[in-house]
């Protein structure tokens, strides 16, 4: 994959905005589904499994708010599992966001899920908004900047926001405490993903909070400090762009595969966790 492929449009580093972040661990993954809250409405990040009860629930808890989108960080089975559920309790039209490399690859990974893990996963359909590096994703007064990171998928994105609480990233499977997501399954990519690394802890405030797709969160500065995958992918940048004003070459040493993402199968029951 090639450079130009991870250029990064300009983040808006200005404070925009409040919000307040609630999740939910659901599907048989145990994906983390997030609810953005901000003026009145809430857009649902990887909503993974059971949508209408994901929207049953919320609704519940929020009668005042409006769901108004759909966005997912990447096409794999347990990130979009629940939003055929969601389109259908609030409409067909309502907006679905996905970028647009992994549109493709929906419906292989469902069925890679269902030979591989017995997992039978509704289709989420088209989506009717493909998401692209700068595009901005808006719910009430919070703007969250795409930035796209391949390498756990082709179209895998991070979803960035500066708020007046601080700096916020979804960043679905590409980043996970000291690790990132796996690369062996369609459209990985080992070279991207370490890209993706630098990227992020080139781009994001280090105070950034980080809601990762399976499992706890962490910082960027956290990453920073003890990742060694973001590590080695900032070293490695720092040579590539060496290599660039000097015009030589330096080779870069082995780093171990030490890769996080669930792949077993749990109970398909759903957690309300606490807001964050």
């Amino acid at each position: 994959m090639s450079d130009t492929n991870l250029e990064a449009a300009p983040l808006d580093l200005t404070p925009r905005g409040s919000l307040a972040i609630e999740y939910v661990v659901n599907g048989p993954v145990e994906t983390n589904t997030y609810f953005v809250i901000s003026g009145g409405e809430a857009l649902v990040i990887d909503p993974a499994w059971e949508g209408e009860r994901l929207v049953e629930e919320f609704s519940r808890r929020h009668p005042d708010v409006r769901l108004a989108g759909i966005a997912c960080t990447h096409g794999h089975a347990d990130h979009v599992g629940g939003v055929a559920g969601v389109r259908r309790a609030l409409g067909e039209d309502l907006p679905f966001a996905l970028a647009e490399e992994d549109v493709p690859m929906i419906r292989s990974n469902i069925e890679h899920q269902r030979i591989n893990w017995g997992i039978d996963t509704e289709d989420p359909g088209e989506p009717n908004r493909l998401l692209a590096e700068g595009d901005v994703v808006s719910v009430g007064d919070v703007r969250l900047q795409v930035l796209s990171t391949p390498g756990h998928t082709p179209g895998g994105v991070v979803l960035f926001a500066e708020t007046r609480e601080g700096p916020v990233a979804f960043v679905g499977d590409t980043l996970f405490p000291g690790s990132h997501g796996r690369v062996d399954l369609e459209g990985g990519d080992w070279l991207a993903i370490m890209r993706s690394l630098a990227k992020l802890g080139t781009l994001l405030p280090p105070e950034t909070q980080v809601f990762v797709g399976h499992g706890s969160g962490t910082t960027i500065a956290q990453e920073l400090e003890g990742n060694p995958f973001m590590q080695r992918a900032l070293l490695d940048q720092r040579r590539r762009e060496g290599r660039m004003r000097r015009d030589s070459e330096e080779p870069a040493s082995a780093m171990p595969r030490r890769e996080m993402c669930p792949t077993g199968t749990h109970s398909a029951g759903m957690t309300l966790g606490a807001a964050w």
